[in-house]
């Protein structure tokens, strides 16, 4: 049997309100005996406690009928055995958790098999416990199969003993777990807890000996920028989707906007929130939206953000709050897609160099910032180095430095003295394509680490102290910094738009110290900014409108 989970269209499908599943059960049998089921549980918190079969719309029953009808009973085997649905808030996710979750236990023939969900805080398994006990006890022959037990979060079948556990979960709870069913619920906060990979990985290790067996994500989209499993399961399922990654076993059902609508920003107009909200008018009530947005809309861009993500299921770049730099709410418009390191010093005449941090317990930052010839656009590419101490002393960011690891913007390094090394190899590259400045080319931060002068300094590297400058923090920099912000601002700066930066840049805090500002990594806590601070660095640098050196001549 071939099929695809794969949804290349899913932006046309998506406005014209089709079904975001590209097919239909792989063995429509299986999915009516379970949407039978699942039809008659009961909403017992709705007026009049209707059954899911009377107030389910159609993107939910297909849903269900996709995952219980990939089951094969030939071969007692589920041909599709994962997935991700991303939808707004207050879209029934916990309802349709509990409905599903019952329906497999009823469906089930192992004994003693165990199904899970997994909730990130006991008050989230409530709201998923809850929905599944009252469905029991609202109807004589599940009350007569079911035994609930309350004080666990247990609800045990009588024949087969099969149990559904709710649990808030960490280690202890999940640790040699050998569920057939696993339901992982608002999966963004799973993405903030540190190990949260590995926890979920045992959750669902005993999937390896039940092939009937399945792990579904719920999840809306993230009140700060997406990190750790949430991103990488997010991403993989976008993969899928959109056909870049082939995995039938993977279904993806993501309600987002598609990307013009969030850059000529139609996805804020009310006549479009039922992209991401399916149950709109129905679990959804569009009086509250509307007087969200306009709260929102008064409070400011922080608090948009915030009711764009849960509502409206629109993704964060940067987590901006009230003392954040200014120049982070024109950041992510200043990305530009392809701006490698090559195609930087391609289009340049001139660079200069911001170098920053280095510590073993910081990162070293480094901003390669170019004059494109003729439209003297300011051009910048980042780049940063971590130790691998930096992950085990600072396990809040771990993951999230290791997703940036894996992008390609950040190098995790082992010895001290390799991330030198390879800042130097980088400044080398510049040199001998003749784009550095013959004096005042590499800003390195006063207090930074001598190894790097140094190293540059060498005879085999080849730059001078002439070309390397001091560049004063604090309150002094504060000419570096609103340069950059007007830079931002005009379009006259830009850079490659990648995650790493949105973090970066969304972790600075500016403190005031008299008529001026500053942004220090004191401020901003144990977020790192070292690449944004090497970006003030080499802006002020090139802000003295340097000129390039002679292209180097070559001898081998």
């Amino acid at each position: 049997m071939k099929w695809t989970t794969a949804c290349p269209d899913w932006e046309r499908r998506i406005v014209a309100r089709e079904s975001l599943i590209p097919f239909g059960p792989l063995f429509p049998k299986e999915a009516a005996e379970a949407l039978a089921i699942f039809d008659q549980l009961r909403m017992v918190d709705a007026p009049g406690s209707p059954t899911m079969g009377e107030v389910s719309r159609q993107w939910v029953r297909d849903y269900v009928g996709a995952i219980f009808g990939a089951y094969s009973h030939e071969e007692g085997r589920r041909l599709i055995s994962e997935s991700l649905l991303l939808v707004a808030k207050k879209n029934g996710k916990s309802i349709d958790a509990a409905a599903i979750m019952l329906t497999a236990l009823t469906r089930n023939w192992r004994m003693s098999g165990e199904f899970t969900i997994l909730a990130p805080t006991i008050e989230i398994a409530n709201n998923s416990f809850w929905p599944a006990r009252d469905m029991v006890r609202a109807d004589e022959e599940l009350s007569d199969l079911y035994q609930v037990q309350d004080n666990i979060r247990t609800i045990k079948h009588r024949t087969t003993d099969a149990t559904l556990k709710v649990v808030a979960a960490d280690s202890d709870t999940v640790g040699g777990k050998k569920s057939i069913g696993v339901l992982v619920d608002e999966l963004w906060l799973f993405g903030k807890q540190p190990n949260a990979e590995n926890m979920l990985r045992e959750a669902c290790g005993g999937l390896a000996a039940r092939p009937e067996g399945f792990v579904i994500y719920l999840s809306t989209q993230s009140d700060s920028p997406p990190a750790g499993v949430f991103a990488s399961k997010l991403a993989y399922a976008r993969g899928v989707r959109d056909g870049r990654i082939d995995d039938p076993a993977f279904l993806p059902v993501l309600y987002e906007f598609p990307e013009a609508m969030v850059k000529d920003r139609t996805h804020r107009n009310p006549v479009n929130f039922y992209i991401t909200n399916p149950n709109l008018g129905a679990s959804v009530d569009e009086a509250f939206l509307l007087r969200e947005l306009r709260k929102a809309e008064e409070s400011g861009e922080e608090s948009m953000r915030g009711f764009l993500a849960k509502h409206l299921n629109v993704e964060i770049g940067l987590a901006l709050r009230s003392d954040r730099w200014v120049g982070a709410d024109f950041w992510e418009a200043g990305a530009t897609a392809g701006l490698t390191l090559d195609a930087l010093l391609e289009r340049s005449e001139v660079v200069v160099v911001g170098i920053d941090g280095g510590g073993l317990d910081d990162l070293l930052g480094l901003c390669v910032q170019g004059r494109e010839r003729e439209t003297r656009q300011w051009l910048t590419w980042h780049h940063a180095w971590a130790h691998r101490i930096v992950l085990q002393r600072h396990k809040d960011i771990a993951d999230r430095l290791t997703d940036f690891a894996n992008d390609g913007d950040l190098t995790i390094v082992d010895l001290p003295g390799q991330d030198v090394a390879e800042v130097c190899d980088i400044v080398g590259r510049i040199r001998e394509r003749g784009l550095l400045p013959a004096k005042q080319a590499i800003g390195v931060d006063a207090a930074g680490i001598g190894d790097i002068v140094d190293e540059l300094t060498t005879p085999a590297r080849g730059i001078t102290l002439e070309q390397i400058v001091a560049i004063s923090q604090g309150w002094k920099l504060n000419g570096a910094i609103k340069t950059t912000e007007r830079k931002l601002a005009g379009g006259e700066m830009v850079h490659g738009g990648s995650r790493f930066m949105n973090w970066v840049t969304g972790n600075a805090r500016v403190v005031a110290q008299g008529n001026a500002i500053s942004i220090t990594k004191q401020a901003s806590g144990s977020a790192k900014i070292d690449p944004l601070m090497a970006t003030f660095d080499a802006t002020s640098l090139m802000a003295l409108n340097p000129d390039a050196t002679a292209p180097q001549l070559l001898f081998f």
